[in-house]
């Protein structure tokens, strides 16, 4: 039975146990940092892919960056493979201070905000040249300043790559995926485009996809070629049908009142090396999806099936009637500007 609305409002008992969960380890960890290392600045950065994906090396590539620069002032302290926390706590927490940095899938945010929606439209973009392209615009830099009220600041746009879908057989149409229950992150948008085609959308942490593909409790998924790879999905997804339909990003983001409370040159020196991580981050994602693909072609254990242009579009036109009914929830202008920041890469 799909899931509706947020998983935390149907299950309130849950959501309070992880929130207190999160101040515990927070607590029990800032008892760590007591003594010689009293006056050190702590940046806690929990995320939940494995350290090989774009994520994973993003988050260690800052933590080495400031080492090397900041190592008397600041560490930073990461805990990958959701080792403290899932995506969703780690969102309550930054937003209470119990951790000060995180890079959060751009899905998750809806619940916060309708603007963010724009990035899980199917069929959007092409590439992540133009996700690239949108990021950089006045409007998609504005975005990151729309959880402000919440103490929410985003940083950056980090890339993971093009989505793809998993499943029990080959889905050359959509009528391949009607009935089929199918992960989704927690996002609005996504369970429309599931439910677009006949599927059944389970909203469900990414811990937890391989279990549940292993036991029959969902059918099929969506990913990246690098989620697949390092989340050991190929092991028990018999057919990846290579759609690139969705972008898969994440917003890093820091609680403000933590950040804007930082001394001024610690600031600066931490936005330094979040930008230069960022374009590494970016600049590799492509490469990394790509090597992961091959590795999951070369396992044997799993087939990779391709599109003709023609069962493209099929999907394309399937999933437009949700363009349809999330355009009008997200602030005037921002569909347009990514639309146009994706028709400028070919000139149409």
């Amino acid at each position: 039975m799909p899931s509706t609305g947020s998983q935390r409002a149907q299950d309130p008992l849950r959501h309070l146990y992880g929130i207190l969960l999160v101040a515990l380890l927070a607590l029990n960890l800032a008892g760590c940092d007591q003594g010689e290392q009293s006056d050190r600045i702590v940046i806690r950065f929990p995320h939940v892919t494995a350290p090989g994906t774009p994520k994973g090396r993003g988050a260690d590539a800052f933590r080495t960056l400031v080492a090397e620069r900041l190592g008397d002032q600041v560490s930073v302290e990461v805990f990958p493979s959701a080792q403290l926390m899932n995506d969703d706590d780690s969102l309550d927490a930054l937003m209470f201070g119990e951790v000060q940095m995180i890079a959060i899938s751009l899905s998750k945010l809806d619940r916060l905000t309708h603007d963010f929606q724009v990035f899980d439209l199917p069929f959007l973009f092409d590439d992540l040249e133009q996700v690239k392209r949108f990021q950089a615009s006045d409007v998609g830099q504005e975005l990151l300043a729309t959880l402000s009220d919440k103490g929410i600041l985003g940083l950056a746009y980090w890339h993971n790559g093009m989505k793809q879908f998993g499943g029990p057989h080959a889905l050359r149409t959509p009528a391949d995926g009607a009935g089929l229950n199918f992960r989704i992150q927690e996002s609005d948008v996504l369970q429309a485009q599931v439910l677009a085609f006949g599927g059944i959308p389970q909203k469900m942490a990414l811990a937890e996809v391989y279990q549940a593909l292993q036991t029959g409790a969902i059918d099929a998924q969506e990913n990246t070629w690098s989620n697949n790879y390092s989340q050991k999905f190929f092991e028990v997804q018999p057919v990846f049908t290579e759609t690139r339909h969705g972008y898969l990003g994440y917003l890093v983001a820091v609680n403000q009142e933590f950040w804007n409370g930082l001394p001024a040159e610690v600031r600066n020196e931490l936005n330094a090396a979040l930008a230069e991580v960022t374009v590494q981050v970016n600049r590799e994602a492509e490469s990394i999806n790509q090597a992961a693909r091959e590795q999951i072609e070369a396992s044997g254990q799993s087939q990779i099936v391709g599109l003709t242009e023609a069962e493209l579009e099929e999907w394309r036109n399937t999933m437009r009637p949700v363009w349809t009914e999330f355009e009008g929830l997200i602030a005037p202008g921002i569909v347009d500007a990514a639309r146009g920041s994706a028709s400028a890469a070919e000139g149409r």
